[in-house]
């Protein structure tokens, strides 16, 4: 508590705010800086949760070197202000405390498709606004990526079942164990009398390296790995894992944490181009995963993996480009391979819906408010943009959350909810 007191009464409370700037959603930092130093608490917890509904999530795990302390302003002269710190513990005291009550019904329900991060912070929106919200999803629980996807360690389930608490204290009807496309289509919930539905399916269909041995018994898919890790019970005591995004270090990190395995990452390209957030490679470093930079996988066998080297070579322009070296082929003995090159939409709702339109990599297309080509469906999250942070995906509903709600309330004549 006293560091977190101590964060607090750092920061600057700047009139300018650049880290407010930097956070996606805009959340007031000064001001819930200094609401928490002035003991309102209540207030503060509710003013972070109105601004974004996930807070306690995001202040876990969000790109904090990226948005607010990114942004910090003492970045220039030393140490920026955690105030994700600050953020967790009002948050997490105000889901624990708070005890959110059913608003009035305006008699429009809405259909969610999908409960993760961007279907949660939809469903909370709209049923604040008096909507009839049901979230369904293919899962036994709800919560999407935040469940599914991300380990333990860096986000206790807890922390999102008080969150759920308080989903079923506003009314919201949660549906599980429901895959919406081959049996119940869009077509069948616009008929049972939803007036919109929003699509926020995330990404979970992994992307294949389209090489010999990915159907080998010893390959898996970090995605896969890390809806239910303990079930992988023959990973062995060497794992590879291919690829060096904010998945595979979750991956990697929950390996070391379940087993005595080895485990190595193996990159086609250097330290420099790596996609995870720094602060979660340093943590692998310090959890004992070996980086292993500029090899290209050519071929997976069931005791390693086929790598050549990558060169970085600098053209007559001046332009660095890469080459592989197949000449200087050779093997690296494993247990086990997992991939984790990125993930794309699954295709279960597309294909059986008509006019909803997707680009090349089968995300859906929208406008900037979340409107797909289909009149009534929305979406947002993974599904629209690729895996990005969970809050984007909150930015980016909010916006669809005002726009499924004009157009309800344009389309039967409500009067404006602002």
């Amino acid at each position: 508590m006293a560091d977190i007191l101590s964060e607090a009464q750092r920061c600057l409370k700047c009139k300018k705010p650049l880290c407010k700037e930097g956070c996606p959603v805009k959340t007031d930092i000064p001001i819930i800086m200094q609401m928490f130093l002035d003991g309102k608490m209540d207030e503060a917890g509710e003013k972070l949760f109105e601004n974004n509904p996930l807070s306690a999530l995001c202040s876990l795990i969000c790109p904090h070197e990226k948005n607010c302390m990114g942004h910090c302003v003492l970045n220039r002269k030393g140490a920026p202000i955690k105030f994700f710190e600050v953020e967790n513990y009002i948050s997490t005291f105000y889901l624990e405390k708070a005890r959110l009550n059913k608003v009035d019904q305006n008699g429009h329900m809405v259909g969610i498709i999908g409960g993760g991060p961007a279907g949660l912070t939809l469903a909370i929106i709209l049923a604040k606004r008096g909507y009839n919200v049901t979230i369904i999803d293919s899962k036994d629980k709800i919560g999407g990526v935040l469940r599914y996807g991300i380990p333990e360690f860096r986000l206790p389930k807890s922390l999102l079942d008080k969150l759920l608490l308080r989903m079923n204290e506003l009314g919201i009807k949660f549906r599980p164990n429901t895959l919406i496309g081959p049996t119940i289509t869009i077509d069948d919930m616009f008929e049972d009398g939803y007036d919109a539905i929003f699509i926020g399916t995330g990404v979970w269909s992994p992307n294949r390296l389209r090489i010999k041995g990915e159907s080998l018994g010893n390959v898996h898919f970090a995605i896969d790995y890390l809806k239910n890790p303990d079930s992988y019970t023959s990973l062995g005591d060497h794992v590879i894992i291919i690829g060096a995004g904010n998945v595979a270090m979750d991956a990697a990190r929950t390996i070391v944490r379940k087993s005595n395995a080895k485990v190595d990452v193996i990159f086609f390209r250097g330290r420099e181009n790596v996609t995870a957030l720094n602060e979660e490679v340093e943590l692998a470093l310090v959890d004992g995963i070996k980086f292993n930079y500029y090899l290209n996988t050519v071929k997976i066998e069931e005791d390693g993996i086929i790598v050549e080297p990558v060169l970085k070579i600098e053209n007559e322009n001046g332009e660095i480009e890469y080459k592989n070296d197949s000449s200087n082929q050779y093997k690296i003995n494993s247990s086990s391979v997992i991939i984790a090159i990125g993930q794309g939409a699954q295709s279960n709702i597309v294909k059986n819906t008509k006019s909803i339109d997707t680009n090349q990599k089968g995300l859906i297309q929208t406008n900037a408010n979340g409107a797909t080509t289909r009149p009534g469906v929305y979406a947002a999250g993974d599904v629209v943009s690729g895996a990005k942070t969970v809050v984007e995906a909150v930015e980016a509903t909010k916006k669809a959350a005002d726009e499924i709600d004009n157009y309800i309330r344009s389309k039967y004549g409500l009067p404006s909810c602002n």
